[in-house]
Formats: structure tokens, C-alpha cells, sequence
């Protein structure tokens, strides 16, 4: 079998350089680097021998690859929950994690591959990237292994982890039917997101088991972005004044709705229930505390790391894992309730 000793005697250069060319560090020269490369596919030198004996077994880390990670995302936290949750597994099994924060101009400058191989990551974990995301397919055809974050692929070496969406819509469509709602109209994120369509389906099957019309007309796009979904209620509420309550596939978004309510002068619940979804630290701060459907953030993060980290060392038995959702009722949608 080809060691990097071969390679490197065959280049005339040392194993070091060897090393790191063959791990896509950039202080080799490109020349060596393509001269290494070539020598080392005549001599059939496989890279998981690279992976076993190069970087010493494995570098034992790996990154967390956040899209999205914006100034605004601060509010609602999903991130660093799921960050922490990573980070609690990772070092329980003596792993460490990188934190790899991606634009669309960063990833036409670098592959996914490369990322990894630079940072000397085994293997990654993907949060906030969208389904129409070019870099995702690349992500996925690449042969490092990697987990998403509700983004449902499985191969080989793709793995994701989510929540129950179809059903955590339902729950909070069926709490809004139960409370007598009929006009219920929904604040989606976007087309594209993996969650957006699974909770449009929940909110259309609890509609359709009460045997309540889906009217395509009381939904709307709030691109996950509070002010989006506050203009978009305004012209809902405005358009449509039938309109009695709201799911809403974020409460981020729920907090624009709760601002529209407010700016029409509607009365929270008595005039129109809210209901978010995600249960973010804000969510039973608000006024009235909102109503929401919880997942588990940091549950997300530690079994997306405990996913990757069984696939990096071939324990896998599965490539899902689907986390539980659980209804909070509180005032938005039920008035003193407590």
C-alpha cells in the first residue's frame, strides 16, 4: 500500500509538505500541490489512507457550518441553541467543534470539501441553508460526511435530524379549531424551506380533518423575518377581516402578527388569536405571552452531533432522527390561561 512517504520521495519533497498539500492548506505552492496530487493518483495512494494515517487516526473535530448568521437572527436564538446543544455533546465524547459562518460569496469562493479539509474537520453539521441552496447539493455529492438541520437528505454520508413538522402544525391548527376558529390564516416562511412546506401541510390537514375549507388566499410569506410578516398581516387583516386567528410557522414571525393586531387595533385573544412556532426564549415574555408550538433547539444540536459523530466512527444504525414538538398554550390564543 502507498504511504506519504512514498509520495513524498517520488516528489522530492518532504512528507510534511506532502501533508499538507494532500490536506488542502494553502502555504503550498500550487505547482507542488498539483505535482503531489498527480504522483500521489499514479502511485494509487487512496485518501483514506490519508484519512487513517495522515492526520494521525482523525482530527477528532468537527464544524458546524451556520448560513445565515445575522445580526437580526439574534433574536430568536434558534442558532446558538443549537450550537449549544452541539457543543455539550461534542464534548462529552472529546471531540471538539468549529464554527464555520457561510454567506453565498464565501461559498463560490471555497468548496465544501475544501472548508473541511483547511480546517482539518472530519465531518460537518448544516444549519440555516435552504433547499434551492446550490451548495447544498455540493455538500451532499461531497465525500465528507455531514448532518443537516431539517433539511431531509439521506445517503451514504448525509444524516439530518428534525422535528415532527406535519404534526407540530396540526397541533397548533387543531388548538386553534378547538378554541371555535374558522377563518385561520397562516404566516408561512418560504418556498425553498424544508419546514415551511412541512408545516403548511399540517395546517392544510388539520383544516381539511375538521372539515374546514384551505383557503390559498389567508396564507402568507413572512420570509421568517418579524417585519415581513408584520406588513404581510397588516394586508391580510386589512384584505381579509374575517380572519379570526393565525398559525405561524415561526414566532419570530408571530411577533410581526402580534404588531399588526395591535396597529389595526385588534384585541389579543378576544379579537385574534396567535399561535408561533419554535418557542423561543421571547415567546412567554411577550404581551400577551404567546402561544407556540416548542422543539427542542439544543436537543437538535446534541442528537445532530451525536449523528455525525456515529457515522464518523461506522456506529450508525440510522441516518433521521425526528425530535417531538410540544404545544404551550398561553394567552395569545386563550385569555388567562395559567
Amino acid at each position: 500500500m502507498t504511504t506519504i512517504k512514498d509520495i513524498a520521495k517520488a516528489a522530492g519533497v518532504s512528507i510534511t509538505t506532502v501533508s499538507r498539500a494532500l490536506n488542502g492548506y494553502s502555504d503550498v505552492n500550487e505547482k507542488t500541490r498539483q505535482k503531489i496530487i498527480e504522483i500521489a493518483k499514479q502511485l494509487n495512494y487512496s485518501p483514506n489512507t490519508l484519512a487513517r494515517g495522515l492526520v494521525m487516526n482523525k482530527s477528532k473535530a468537527i464544524g458546524l457550518l451556520v448560513s445565515g448568521l445575522t445580526r437580526e437572527s439574534t433574536k430568536d436564538n434558534f442558532t446558538f441553541e443549537v450550537l449549544a446543544g452541539v457543543n455539550q455533546y461534542v464534548s462529552e465524547v472529546d471531540y471538539d467543534m468549529v464554527l464555520f459562518s457561510t454567506t453565498s460569496t464565501k461559498q463560490r469562493e471555497k468548496t465544501y470539501t475544501q472548508l473541511c479539509r483547511e480546517r482539518r474537520v472530519d465531518g460537518a453539521i448544516l444549519q440555516g441553508i435552504r433547499v434551492d441552496d446550490p451548495y447544498l447539493q455540493e455538500v451532499v455529492e461531497s465525500d465528507i460526511p455531514c448532518v443537516l438541520i431539517d433539511i431531509p437528505i439521506e445517503s451514504e454520508t448525509v444524516g439530518y435530524v428534525t422535528t415532527d413538522n406535519v404534526l407540530g402544525a396540526k397541533k397548533a391548527v387543531q388548538h386553534l379549531i378547538s378554541l371555535g376558529h374558522r377563518q385561520i390564516a397562516m404566516m408561512n416562511g418560504y418556498e425553498f424551506a424544508f419546514v415551511s412546506e412541512q408545516r403548511l401541510k399540517g395546517f392544510q390537514e388539520a383544516l381539511f380533518e375538521a372539515g374546514l375549507p384551505f383557503h390559498e388566499h389567508l396564507v402568507a410569506n413572512g420570509a421568517f423575518k418579524e417585519e415581513r410578516a408584520e406588513q404581510e398581516a397588516v394586508r391580510l387583516l386589512t384584505q381579509h377581516p374575517e380572519i379570526t386567528a393565525f398559525f405561524c410557522a415561526s414566532d419570530l414571525m408571530a411577533l410581526g402578527v402580534m404588531k399588526a393586531a395591535k396597529t389595526l387595533g385588534k384585541r389579543i385573544p378576544e379579537e385574534i388569536a396567535i399561535i408561533g412556532y419554535d418557542d423561543i426564549i421571547l415567546a412567554s415574555y411577550t404581551t400577551p405571552p404567546l402561544s407556540t408550538i416548542a422543539q427542542n433547539k439544543f436537543a437538535m444540536g446534541y442528537e445532530a452531533a451525536k449523528l455525525l459523530i456515529e457515522m464518523l466512527e461506522g456506529k450508525a444504525q440510522s441516518r433521521v432522527r425526528v425530535l417531538e414538538t410540544e404545544l404551550k398554550i398561553r394567552e395569545s390564543t386563550v385569555k388567562n390561561h395559567g
